[in-house]
């Protein structure tokens, strides 16, 4: 059989995990069949619409490096965006069609083929709850994990939302952040979104598409669906709902910052970009190499209400531009005059860092941003028992609980 050389292979996996498999061999020989996804076929997104409206900006769907941190992430290749991320599409290796007969079989647990078991969800005391939620409105359809501590009494309590990044799950997101562990230390609810990969093949969240970076649309609408189902579920403190990422899902996290600071409290970020460093996929990996080319707020964003931030990035990072975690910075700071200080410290693991704090004229802390020398793409202070994690650094996890807990919006004396 002859493959042509500008095979878009996302849409023979697609197709050949839908087990359409005629389809996939006429696209193998380039006989474009002009197929699309029916609603049925979408998983957990749900609406029709949406699928033809990705398909029509593709994803950002880079392959993964080795666990080392250090190791870059290369684009995966499709028709659409191939010349303008660089490099030929990779060479069809033996008994492909074999293989792709088998895709969906073994998954790993963050959607990858080839690992042979999902992993266990982090253990949990006893009288905590961590399960399964779905929520859905006209932009689709999202599940999500939801850590209730075992010493919650039904009193009102902060939101924490934190947004995984590419190829993980909500439970390897939960086991590197150890995040539930400290919800139980002091007392907070957390919600883990989870990308579907049906919306991006790695699991990325889109915040690259035009459309996923507004107010009411898109993936910022099911994130803030997410939280104010939850905040109707439970009893949440007034002010006090926060929302975190790391990586894509540090990007994700700018943009809930950005079109809902009536919702979010504060934002945290690590190793993310600014909303609106891209606006489609070639974009996207030029602001991820470079930095982004604008940092203008949304049309629909704070509304003047500055949005406290913190910041983790390392400078060895070599997936997403550490100069990124500055756009971060000035975006939510806009022209507002603060106070600065800079200190430095080293982490009982080894690793050293740069701490620049912003304070208001009350003295509290605005703006955080946290540049851990010599560390890579990972969470600082992470569980090496999960992906994407830089166990010798400072604890991110705990420094942004303590950020987020010192702001509320609600009223003094309400």
């Amino acid at each position: 059989m002859t493959i042509r050389s500008d095979v878009d292979m996302m849409e023979v996996t697609r197709l050949t995990r839908q087990g359409r498999l005629q389809e996939a061999m006429a696209v193998l020989r380039g006989v474009f069949p002009g197929v699309h996804a029916s609603a049925d076929s979408r998983g957990n997104d749900g609406d029709a619409r949406h699928e033809a409206s990705a398909r029509k900006s593709r994803f950002l769907s880079p392959v993964p490096p080795p666990k080392d941190a250090q190791s870059s992430w290369s684009a995966r290749q499709s028709a659409d965006h191939r010349g303008n991320i660089g490099g030929p599409p990779p060479a069809m290796p033996g008994g492909f069609l074999d293989r792709l007969r088998k895709l969906g079989t073994v998954r790993g647990p963050d959607g990858l083929i080839g690992r042979a078991a999902r992993p266990a969800p982090p253990p949990s005391p006893d009288g905590a709850v961590f399960e399964d939620r779905c929520f859905a409105n006209e932009a689709g359809s999202r599940t999500y994990k939801i850590y209730v501590p075992s010493r919650y009494k039904g009193e009102a309590l902060p939101l924490l939302v934190m947004l995984h990044g590419c190829t993980q799950s909500p439970d390897d997101f939960a086991a590197g952040t150890r995040m539930n562990e400290l919800a139980e230390e002091q007392m907070f609810l957390v919600a883990y979104p989870a990308q579907a990969q049906s919306a991006n093949a790695s699991r990325c969240w889109n915040w690259f598409n035009g459309g996923d970076q507004l107010r009411d649309q898109g993936e910022p609408s099911l994130i803030a669906g997410i939280t104010r189902q939850i905040m109707s579920d439970f009893p949440i403190e007034p002010g006090r709902v926060y929302v975190a990422g790391l990586s894509a899902g540090g990007a994700a996290a700018a943009v809930m910052g950005s079109t809902y600071a009536d919702l979010y409290t504060a934002i945290g970020v690590h190793s993310g970009l600014a909303c609106g460093a891209a606006r489609d996929v070639p974009s996207a990996f030029a602001a991820m190499r470079q930095g982004g080319a604008s940092i203008a707020r949304s049309p629909h964003g704070a509304g003047g209400r500055l949005v406290p931030t913190i910041v983790f990035h390392g400078d060895g990072d070599m997936t997403v531009n550490p100069v990124n975690s500055d756009q971060v910075i000035a975006q939510s700071k806009a022209a507002t005059s603060l106070s600065t200080k800079v200190s430095r410290g080293k982490a009982p693991g080894g690793i050293t860092y740069t701490r620049t704090i912003q304070t208001d004229h009350a003295g509290r802390s605005m703006f955080e941003q946290w540049v851990l020398h010599g560390a890579g793409h990972a969470w600082s202070g992470g569980s090496a028992a999960s992906s994407y994690t830089e166990p010798r650094g400072p604890d991110a996890s705990r420094e942004m609980v303590r950020f987020f807990l010192q702001h509320s919006t609600r009223p003094l004396g309400a």
